[in-house]
């Protein structure tokens, strides 16, 4: 079967889960996966993988204005009663949400080009990742073409303005959705008339499997910490920098190494100018999936105090690679991270306690990091198996095509 993948942005460096998940279900041979972006990233990624996906991609923005216009005024001809039942859908989620009306004129033209481009290709399923406007655009394609359409959410975005995206609806018109955890569902079911419960489901991000191919290497006996995200309010980096300046102030030697760029570099390089830790923060920038797995196995332990998450990656990576986390008690992460066990968890937005769980990493032995790195581990393989979780989401896909 064909089935269409739409994500706003693909492939995207902190999107590899989708990458993974796209390959994992073209592995099976049940499954051919069109890739769909709405912007145009080539380019923009440092991973080699991500360049041979971006050869795949075709970005509905990335055609231009004209095109988009004229694929607008072909399907209008060809179903104008489809079309003006999605325009008005469109309207009148454009009319209660955050975006306004002429981004979702511009989502309704990004609907048409796909709509013309999957029945071109055969597509009568499209899945977007992430409920937002890469779902907005498929809920839409998908009224002009009669397909069905899912979308997986991952949050914090989707369940912090449900009703300006319109999530409830689109729960409702979906043909399933999926969480990426425990937590994520039960933020669906929420948002979700009862009767919809049954065709939410939580199927985990996975792990690549060179992550769980071998076994993890010991904890070196070093004072490196490490955190991998966006450099944004969300994940807490400002934080961190603060907990890294009070234990150097106490005297405790630590490395802190930031992996990753974002809108708030500029604001993190002068918090640690201030606290004078250019010798103890440095940031790295974005790095390809190789350089990040080296830093990672490089630490002591992998820190990220986020404020908002879904469930993230790096965080069951960093455990498959044995490495114990410090991290905070947000969304769908204490149902991988166990204090004591393969880690610690601390109140968001508490330097105060960040500051101890680092104290403590850094003052565990290396062999009994390396057991709750193990333990970690476990907990990952039990639960964060691409392969195995791939296989919900086939299942999940032939129901919806078989309907």
């Amino acid at each position: 079967m064909k089935v269409a993948y739409l994500v706003n942005q693909y492939p995207f460096l902190s999107h590899s889960f989708v990458r993974r998940e796209i390959r994992g279900l073209e592995v099976g041979g049940t499954v051919t996966v069109a890739r769909y972006s709405m912007r145009d990233v080539r380019g923009a990624s440092v991973d080699p993988d991500d360049a041979v996906e971006a050869a795949q991609t075709h970005a509905l923005l990335g055609q231009g204005a004209s095109r988009l216009l004229t694929d607008t005024l072909r399907v209008a001809l060809r179903r104008p009663v489809r079309v003006a039942r999605s325009a008005a859908l469109a309207a009148r989620l454009g009319l209660r949400s955050d975006r306004g009306l002429v981004r979702h004129a511009a989502y309704l033209a990004e609907a048409c080009s796909l709509a013309r481009d999957l029945e071109a290709r055969g597509i009568t399923h499209v899945h977007a990742h992430f409920g937002t406007n890469s779902a907005t655009v498929a809920m839409l394609a998908s009224r002009i073409t009669g397909g069905t359409w899912s979308f997986t959410a991952h949050g914090p975005e989707e369940f912090d303005k449900p009703l300006s995206i319109g999530l409830a609806e689109k729960i409702a018109d979906a043909a399933f959705v999926v969480g990426v955890s425990s937590f994520g569902r039960s933020q669906l079911y929420r948002h979700a008339a009862v009767g919809s419960w049954e065709k939410i489901h939580v199927v985990h991000c996975g792990v690549d499997a060179s992550y769980l191919a071998t076994p993890p290497t010991p904890v070196p006996d070093c004072r490196r910490l490490v955190c991998v995200g966006r450099l944004c309010e969300q994940k807490g980096q400002l934080l961190l920098v603060e907990a890294a300046a009070r234990l150097r102030a106490e005297g405790v030697e630590l490395e802190l190494l930031l992996v990753g760029d974002g809108e708030l570099r500029a604001p993190i390089e002068a918090l640690i100018a201030r606290h004078g830790l250019g010798d103890t923060v440095r940031i790295a920038g974005w790095l390809g999936g190789a350089e990040v797995r080296a830093a990672v196995e490089g630490a002591r332990a992998f820190v990220l105090p986020s404020f908002a998450e879904g469930l993230p990656v790096v965080i069951m990576e960093a455990l498959a690679l044995g490495r114990p986390v410090i991290s905070t008690y947000v969304a769908g992460i204490p149902e991988l991270v166990v204090p004591r066990e393969c880690g610690w968890l601390v109140p968001a937005g508490s330097v105060d306690a960040l500051a101890e769980a680092m104290r403590q990493a850094l003052a565990t032995p290396p062999a009994q990091l390396s057991t709750m790195g193990r333990r970690g581990r476990e907990r990952v393989e039990a639960d964060h198996d691409a392969r195995r979780e791939t296989s919900k989401l086939e299942a999940l896909l032939v129901r919806a095509a078989a309907c």
